[in-house]
């Protein structure tokens, strides 16, 4: 049994991950909610309630303003984004956020400029994960004063009520079957004694967030009784030496996000490699920019941006190996090529039918589909990709290149070599401004001091340079 309190976010959060407690197979599910806002009054029957969601169907939406009353004296919101999608089976999946800007209550006594409240949830036949990372809350004023949210924080509001934010814990208890449940609420008032028209016990949440999994075991069929079973040994998921990626895992592909690979020609460099998404793409240089929920808090790759479902290609002959789920990396892979190097792929939305662990692959083969799965599901489409060179093992995750001018090269079909001495970063991240790459360098082959002479003086620099005496100077020069 594992307990943690997390302690540090910047909302009101509740999250909880338990795994198993029923005695009987569960049919698989994937919940997911929202609710940006929510008003109860005692006495009162009906809910207030400004949009809500429910999946499936995937719900993905940015409403307009709303005022409660019709003047916006008690509640305004200036407009607000919906996503929740969920995905039951072997390997069940759901994510859910919910957002607001230029939220005021009561006339202006508690206002937010923006806030935003995610969680996502995987299951499986080996374990649960949930992440509520992405969540936040900025501009909080509450009677005229900035607050800085913090975790288990109650924010007493004059006489007649109080603020809350909540904090967050993660339980973990290892049983044959597994779930995963999050709930995320941004704010909640809760009135002591009447105000602005409302009765005392009434209450204000705004946020709001819930997301479920549950995988229920694989069916299996009983072998026939030929006598004792001869063990068959597995193949590794991960190959010794390969980095460990952030965030929990669990492995394998669900047989509902496997898709047939369509037919796809790519133009390999002389050296054997190529560009990892197939079609029409773009992408930056954004490798080293600040990433919250990755350790020492930098990008340690590069995003593709395409169309959702753009095939994904090998980018080397290798092996591919860690297919399954992370909840920072959604649907992933990695891929080993022949010498060594690694390559990751993040966020995908299906896997073709050679995204198996410790399959042979070759270059240009299709892997799987770009998706926004993980942290990205409210980001637009594309593939995190990192390189991981396996002279830079020994650093494990942290061991990545800049993957900027290999895609640049790759690109045209050109090589890039991989011991180039490229940039990459320390485990502390871009904020310690030290790269580690072989710095460069320069020889002195010859140094002139010009300091002391006058450029106004005919013939000097050149003399100086020369080291011929200068020129007697003209009658009348200055």
């Amino acid at each position: 049994m594992r307990r943690a309190s997390f302690l540090a976010l910047p909302l009101l959060v509740v999250l909880v991950v338990s795994l198993g407690a029923a005695a009987a197979p569960q049919q698989p599910e994937a919940k997911a909610s929202s609710v940006i806002l929510r008003l109860t009054q005692p006495g009162l029957l009906d809910e207030v309630a400004y949009a809500a969601a429910a999946a499936p169907p995937t719900v993905d939406q940015v409403l307009p303003g709303y005022s409660y009353p019709g003047d916006g004296s008690l509640i305004r919101i200036g407009s607000a984004t919906q996503r929740v999608a969920a995905q039951p089976g072997e390997s069940s999946s759901a994510v859910a956020g919910s957002g607001g800007l230029a939220v005021s209550l009561f006339g202006g006594e508690i206002t937010m400029d923006s806030f935003t409240v995610r969680a996502s949830v995987a299951a499986g036949v080996v374990s649960a994960s949930g992440s509520v990372a992405g969540s936040s809350i900025t501009g909080l004023t509450v009677l005229g004063q900035l607050i800085t949210p913090a975790a288990n924080v109650v924010v007493p509001l004059a006489d007649w009520g109080s603020l809350e934010i909540l904090g967050s814990n993660v339980e973990s208890t290892q049983k044959p079957l597994h779930s995963a449940t999050a709930a995320v609420t941004a704010i909640r008032v809760k009135l002591l004694s009447e105000h602005a028209g409302l009765a005392a016990g009434s209450m204000i949440e705004l946020g709001s967030v819930s997301a479920s999994a549950t995988a229920a075991p694989p069916a299996t069929t009983p072998p026939p009784s030929v006598g004792p079973a001869t063990p068959v040994p597995l193949k590794p998921v991960v190959p010794a030496g390969a980095p460990k990626e952030p965030g929990a895992s669990i492995p394998g592909a669900p047989p509902e996000l496997v898709r047939a690979a369509p037919a796809v020609s790519a133009q390999l460099t002389s050296g054997g490699y190529v560009f990892p998404a197939f079609g029409p793409v773009s992408f930056g240089d954004t490798f080293g920019a600040y990433r919250g929920d990755v350790p020492g808090g930098w990008h340690h790759g590069e995003d593709i941006f395409a169309p959702l479902g753009t095939p994904l290609l090998a980018v080397a002959n290798g092996t591919v190996f860690s297919v399954g789920w992370n909840e920072i990396g959604g649907w992933r892979l990695w891929l080993r090529d022949d010498v060594g190097n690694e390559f990751y792929y993040a966020h995908l939305s299906a896997y073709s039918p050679l995204a198996v662990n410790g399959r042979r692959v070759k270059a240009g083969d299709v892997l799987g589909f770009m998706g926004k799965t993980g942290d990205a599901e409210f980001s637009p489409v594309h593939l995190h990709f990192e390189i991981h060179p396996v002279g830079l093992l020994a650093r494990g995750y942290d061991g990545a290149v800049a993957p900027y001018p290999f895609l640049t090269a790759w690109r045209r079909a050109q090589d890039v070599s991989f011991d180039a001495g490229r940039v990459y970063l320390p485990t502390d991240g871009p904020a310690a401004t030290r790269n580690v790459a072989p710095p460069a360098a320069a020889v002195l082959l010859e140094a002139d001091d010009i300091s002391s002479t006058s450029g106004l003086v005919p013939g000097s620099l050149e003399s100086t340079m020369s080291g011929r005496p200068p020129r007697s100077q003209a009658p009348g020069d200055r």
